[in-house]
């Protein structure tokens, strides 16, 4: 008989405290123990969307989700479970009992790892604090699909969405508002300004045009479209930037080199974990619109 298994997320949410990184434990009354937030994957959710709906529902916090930590296997009642684990900033909102949790505490790292009940919550935990956490995020967006070049007759520049593409971009904005953003760049092209038209819109943001992201501009001046880039890095901000097929491929190699493919599909994305302005995450997100 095949093993059940069980697909769970959750996250490792932060603060700064008087200068002191802390994460956030919660109690739970079921098993008696203090652990990292997180629970099962609902049917048709993604991994992401439920590692930050269980943050919610359990610690009542408002996050803005960094790197991605890695994924810890475990058996638990004759199941085989797979948590996937992130990094989360904690913007705000306040704890209340609930049925999973009737408790929680801010620890220091080293707190936290001595209160933790369970191995695997600290080998979690041990994997965040390896890592600086980000003061910054930048997430590159490789424009949705625009149909062929061929079959357009007008100029590339000008370019739009197909309805493939229009509902990729629909799909983005549940991925894009995991990471909290505050500021949205595009390219100056027809088809990357479309593709982040519908999250501007959710989150009421305007959409800042900036030809340096544009394929054209970066093979003319690479140097210029990666410092364009590295100016959003600043403390406490979360950047989203829509490009194109050369630019962000480009820049991940210059950026984040120890990447096994920097290859990136139209309306995937990667999600850059900045510290100090350089980068120390490039997690790629293929199946950002699916």
């Amino acid at each position: 008989m095949a093993t059940r298994t069980v697909a769970a997320a959750g996250g490792v949410v932060w603060r700064l405290h008087d200068g002191t990184v802390q994460v956030a434990l919660i109690h739970r009354p079921r098993y008696d123990d203090w652990s990292l937030p997180k629970g099962k994957i609902a049917t048709g959710e993604t991994t992401l969307a439920a590692a930050v709906r269980e943050v919610k529902e359990e610690l009542g916090a408002q996050v803005a989700v960094s790197r991605r930590i890695g994924r810890v296997r475990y058996q638990i009642d004759g199941a085989r479970k797979h948590v996937t684990y992130w990094a989360m900033r904690h913007l705000g909102g306040r704890f209340a009992a609930n049925g999973e949790a009737d408790a929680m505490q801010w620890l220091s790292i080293g707190k936290a790892h001595k209160r933790l009940s369970y191995d695997v919550d600290r080998t979690v935990l041990g994997d965040f604090a390896a890592t600086p956490p980000a003061d910054s995020v930048i997430v590159l967006v490789r424009h949705a699909k625009a149909g062929r070049r061929s079959e357009w007759h007008g100029e590339d520049d000008l370019r739009p969405l197909d309805d493939v593409g229009r509902a990729q971009a629909d799909r983005l904005v549940a991925f894009l508002c995991c990471f909290a953003p505050a500021r949205l760049y595009s390219a100056d092209r027809t088809r990357c300004v479309q593709t982040l038209e519908p999250t501007a819109a959710a989150l009421e943001l305007t959409i800042t045009l900036e030809p340096a992201f544009a394929d054209a501009s970066y093979c003319a001046a690479p140097a210029a479209t990666q410092t364009s880039l590295l100016a959003l890095a600043k403390p406490g901000k979360v950047s989203v930037v829509c490009s194109q097929g050369i630019t962000i491929p480009a820049l991940i190699d210059r950026l984040a080199p120890g990447v096994a493919s920097s290859d990136t599909r139209k309306g995937a994305a990667w999600v850059l974990s900045m510290v100090d302005g350089d980068v120390v995450a490039a997690d790629y997100y293929e199946d950002a619109v699916r």
